[in-house]
This record gives structure tokens, C-alpha cells and sequence, in this order.
């Protein structure tokens, strides 16, 4: 893969020059270059001073609770903006941090964090400055192991460089990167004028040219070919050419867990989710019956294949993402994900080909449950599903609420956000936070377990102070579900909250507690009704009590234990 390099436009590398911009005031320039808009984060002294420029900049600062949320909702910005930030102070703040931007890394989710830091000066003779760990260079070394770059912009005469090294990362790789800024290295001038460059990277022509050349054959050959789109194509804004793709030749398509929505659920193609024995078993045997499974931008981690009980045989496939592509057992190197679709949308490989036939979908036909009967994990989501619209988006916490999801249609690409693949606790309430800073157009739809919201539940009062109107299904089953059906224990149970009182901690929302269905369809309907301020909805369900996913993949399990 080769780089080529170029500049940006003339006015802006104009700007940057005549007026010598600082360390903190460049970072924060390049960072509105890539369309950043606002940024999360809670301040400390040793960031105060980048804080003060923030103020005065036109990016917004949203201070959340906890420098971990504040991760989380920049990770869920970022997955909607297509780049986030989070800024913290020095250690105490930064190493709060590290869980959520290690899953930001794990989802290739592109968030800058930008830590504070002791000034050089003040590090002279080796004191025992507070908030320092084990030397001044502890907290980047930890950050090396979870981001794509790091910088430490202690020196004039390479700071400037060294942001735009690792902005450039982040947007090219979609994965986090971590600034350490020195608070006496805030206003420090260039040593010599910096105009900002950026390389792009180019895929090898040959190598790209033989890939395209056998994915084409291997498809017109193909009886029943399918695509498997993953988050990538959401990623590197890939929607509509795999679309293309798929309709020039009347190719279905599935989506991961994990790219749940990467493409409307609506799409007359688009068969559902595959996910091994976890997703719908007509899913599933459509895809693992395939002659030509192409993966595109897909991770086949765990969860996406159904805790391992998918069947995909590598002979058949056509595996592509940003860091290889494989065809059968054929590897390529140096090609870009963005040019493999963007070749291939363009043939009309299938000609003359007939329409394909999906899978029939399997009609539930239990009986609709009665008003007075007691809500169930099935009879929430099926009412979830009915009151979806093109104005929300569903965020889902870990757990049966991730798992119950994957039968949720949704209307329109890229409105359900989840931790599919790291699946980190306490992700979801933070995340809503962050969808609506991104897009206040946008209604998010919390699913939550008990477990995950007492982990970060307070960001609601940052969602209080924005004036953000999310609707936060709590599923109430008095501790983690889903680790219960793993392995039984008491260390699964946890204290049960009012949570429909929390309004009354935070002076604003609507509560409401449920334990019929006819209570679940009056609570959301008033739910929806309210749109001045959030509404939680607490829902009781029985501890064993799981979703149709987690009894599908239960039921494969046990026949193979």
C-alpha cells in the first residue's frame, strides 16, 4: 500500500501560518477541520489552561460525571459524527478513561483523547507530583496499548506534526488516539511555520485488480451468493455501494450484530441478522447453505458468530475489512477496503440472473398476551418493535438487552449503537448522552439491563442538564441475567432500585413502573408523549425470564455440550 501526500486547502494553510497558532490552539483548529463539534470531558488542573482555549473556541464542551462516560459518549459521537474527543486531566482522569476507549479501539469507533499533563519545567530534579503513578510516561505507555497513535506534544518543534499524525490516523484507521499535552506546553509557539499535510494511502493496482477479478467470477458462478455487511461499511461511510452492489445484481444481504442497521432493515434484499444459533434459524441456514458468503467489513468475532456455533466454511467466502481480504484461501495484501467495493459496485457481475429467494420468515403465532398478564422479556421487544420509528435510535446496553435487539427491525441505517463485540457494561446510558450532542434529531430508544445502568446511571443527570429527552427502558430482573445463565449464583444478584424515582433525584424526567403488559404499552405511549425531558421505564421481569436469542442459542448449546 502506497502514501502520497497533500495539503489542505490554501485559505486554511494560510490561516495557520500568518497567525502562528499555539500547541492547544492548532489541536483545536485541526480538530474542527475534521468536523468535530463539541467534545466530553471533565476538567482538572492540569488541563485547565487547554480547557480556558476550548471555551473561547466554537467547539461545545459537554461535561459529563465520570471521565468513563465521557469516553462512552464520545465513542457513540463518534460512531454518528465520524469522529469524537474526550478531554481529561492527568492520570486520575486519564486512566478512568481507558476501559471505554479501549472498547472504542475493539469497535474501531475514532475517538481523540486528550489528556493533560505536568509541565516539562515542573518535572525537573523528579518530584513526586500528585496524580502521578510510577513515572511521567505511565499513562502513555498505557494508552499505546489501546489507541492506533500516540503523541506527546511537549516539543514545539514537533507537536504540530505529531497532531496531524495522529488525527490522520484516527480518520484513516477509525480507531481512538491519545494527545498528552503538557500544561505549560498549552501556548507554545512553533519554532519554525508548520503548514498541516495529510498522506493518503493508495491500494496496489495489481493486487487490487486480481482481487476484483476473482470475487467477480467466484459471484457470477455462485447459485446463491449473499452478502454479510459489518460495521466497517457504516465505518468508512461504504452504505451505499454495498447497496449498489447488492442491487445491480439482486444479491440479499445480512448484517452482524455488531453492524446491526448498517443497512434499513426495510431494504426488500435485506434477510436479517446472522449471528450462529443465536439469530432466527431461517437466517442462519439461508446463509450457511451459501455457495458465496461476502463479507464486508465484517469482524466474525464471538458474539457475531453466535458464541461460535455459526458454520462458515472459509472455501466460500470472500472476507474483506480495512486489514485484510481473503477469497477462499487466497490472501491479498495492500488493498484498501473503500477500493475493493468501490470496483466491485460498479460491474453488473450476476446478468440475466433470476430474483432470489429469501428465507421464510417464521410467524409467531402465540396469541397477542392479554393486558393484565406480567411483562416478558418476548412481549417487551415485541412492543419495542411496534413503536420504532425513522426518528429514533436504539441503544443498547450488554446483555439480554443486546441479544433481545438482534430481533428489532430497524427502519433506517445506523440508528442502533451497541458494545457487540467488547461488551462493556454500563455503555448505553452515557452513549444516549452522546447520540443526541451528535444529532438532537435523534431519539434514542435505552435498553438497558439492571446490572449496566447502576454502573453509569448517574449520566442522566448530564443528560438532565442539556435538556436531552432519551426514553431508558430499564430491564429490571434484580441482577445479570445473563450471567446467571452461565453459572448460577448469589453473585449475580443485585440490590433493587426504584428506578422510576430517579426523576426525583435529578428534578426532572418521567417515571414509570411496570409490571403488565397493559402498564408497558400506557407507560410508553406516554413515554413518547413527553418530549421535554427523559422518561425511564421501569420494567419487572422474572430474574430467569430471557430473551428468544439467548433461548436459541441455549437450546444449540445444549445439544452440543
Amino acid at each position: 500500500m502506497t502514501m502520497t501526500s497533500k495539503t489542505p486547502n490554501k485559505k486554511r494553510q494560510a490561516k495557520l501560518t500568518e497567525f502562528q497558532l499555539s500547541i492547544g490552539e492548532y489541536l483545536i483548529q485541526r480538530l474542527q477541520d475534521y468536523g468535530l463539534r463539541d467534545l466530553f470531558g471533565i476538567p482538572g488542573d492540569f488541563v485547565l489552561q487547554f480547557y480556558g482555549l476550548l471555551e473561547e473556541s466554537p467547539i461545545n464542551v459537554v461535561g459529563c460525571t465520570r471521565e468513563d462516560c465521557a469516553g462512552y459518549a464520545a465513542d457513540a459521537y463518534a460512531r454518528i459524527n465520524g469522529l469524537g474527543a474526550v478531554c481529561v486531566t492527568y492520570c486520575v482522569g486519564g486512566l478512568s478513561a481507558c476501559n471505554s476507549i479501549a472498547g472504542a479501539y475493539a469497535e474501531k469507533s475514532p475517538v481523540v483523547i486528550i489528556s493533560g499533563a505536568p509541565g516539562i519545567e515542573e518535572r525537573v530534579n523528579d518530584p513526586l507530583l500528585h496524580h502521578r503513578v510510577r513515572d511521567f510516561n505511565t499513562q502513555r505507555e498505557v494508552f499505546e496499548k489501546i489507541t492506533v497513535a500516540t503523541a506527546d506534544l511537549h516539543d514545539p518543534l514537533t507537536a504540530f506534526r505529531e497532531i496531524d499524525r495522529c488525527l490522520e490516523a484516527a480518520v484513516r484507521f477509525k480507531r481512538p488516539v491519545y494527545l498528552e499535552l503538557p500544561r505549560d506546553r498549552v501556548h507554545s509557539k512553533p519554532i519554525a511555520p508548520h503548514n498541516p499535510t495529510c498522506s493518503v494511502a493508495v491500494s496496489h493496482a495489481d493486487a487490487l485488480q486480481a482481487a476484483i477479478e476473482e470475487a467477480t467470477e467466484r459471484i457470477k458462478t455462485a447459485k446463491n451468493p449473499v452478502i454479510i455487511a459489518g460495521v466497517e461499511v457504516h465505518r468508512f461511510g461504504l452504505r451505499e455501494q454495498v447497496l449498489s452492489l447488492a442491487e445491480k445484481n439482486k444479491i440479499p444481504m445480512c448484517a452482524t450484530l455488531l453492524g446491526k442497521s448498517v443497512i434499513s432493515e426495510k431494504h426488500p434484499l435485506y434477510v436479517g441478522v446472522y449471528e450462529g444459533a443465536m439469530g432466527r434459524e431461517e437466517v442462519t441456514e439461508f446463509v450457511e447453505s451459501s455457495d458465496c458468503v461476502i463479507l464486508l467489513g465484517t469482524f466474525m468475532t464471538d458474539i457475531n458468530l453466535g458464541i461460535f456455533t455459526a458454520k462458515l466454511d472459509p472455501q466460500n467466502c470472500i472476507y474483506v475489512t480495512s486489514e485484510k481480504l481473503r477469497i477462499g484461501h487466497h490472501h491479498f495484501h495492500d488493498v484498501l477496503l473503500k477500493d475493493f467495493i468501490d470496483n466491485l459496485q460498479k460491474k453488473k457481475i450476476r446478468t440475466g440472473k433470476q430474483s432470489p429467494k429469501f428465507p421464510t420468515r417464521e410467524e409467531q403465532n402465540s396469541r397477542a398476551p392479554d393486558a393484565s398478564e406480567p411483562v416478558t422479556t418476548k412481549s417487551l421487544f415485541a412492543h419495542i418493535n411496534d413503536i420504532l420509528d425513522d426518528d429514533m435510535v436504539v441503544v443498547a446496553d450488554v446483555g439480554d438487552s443486546l441479544f433481545a435487539s438482534s430481533d428489532l427491525t430497524i427502519h433506517k441505517h445506523t440508528e442502533f449503537l451497541s458494545p457487540a463485540y467488547y461488551t462493556s457494561m454500563g455503555f448505553a446510558i452515557p452513549a444516549a448522552l452522546g447520540v443526541q450532542v451528535a444529532n438532537r434529531n435523534l431519539r434514542p430508544l435505552v435498553l438497558v439491563g439492571d446490572g449496566a445502568f447502576q454502573m453509569t446511571c448517574m449520566e442522566l443527570s448530564s443528560i438532565v442538564r442539556q435538556n436531552f429527552n432519551p426514553i431508558v427502558v430499564v430491564l429490571n430482573n434484580k441482577g445479570y441475567t445473563t450471567e446467571r445463565f452461565l453459572q448460577e449464583g448469589p453473585f449475580n444478584d443485585i440490590l433493587n432500585w426504584n428506578y422510576h424515582r430517579m426523576p426525583d433525584i435529578f428534578g426532572s424526567g418521567w417515571g414509570f413502573e411496570v409490571n403488565t403488559v397493559g402498564e408497558l404499552h400506557q407507560s410508553m405511549k406516554a413515554a413518547l408523549a413527553h418530549q421535554d425531558a427523559f422518561s425511564i421505564l421501569n420494567v419487572h421481569l422474572q430474574p430467569d425470564d430471557i430473551s428468544p436469542a439467548l433461548e436459541r442459542l441455549a437450546e444449540k448449546m445444549s445439544k452440543t455440550i
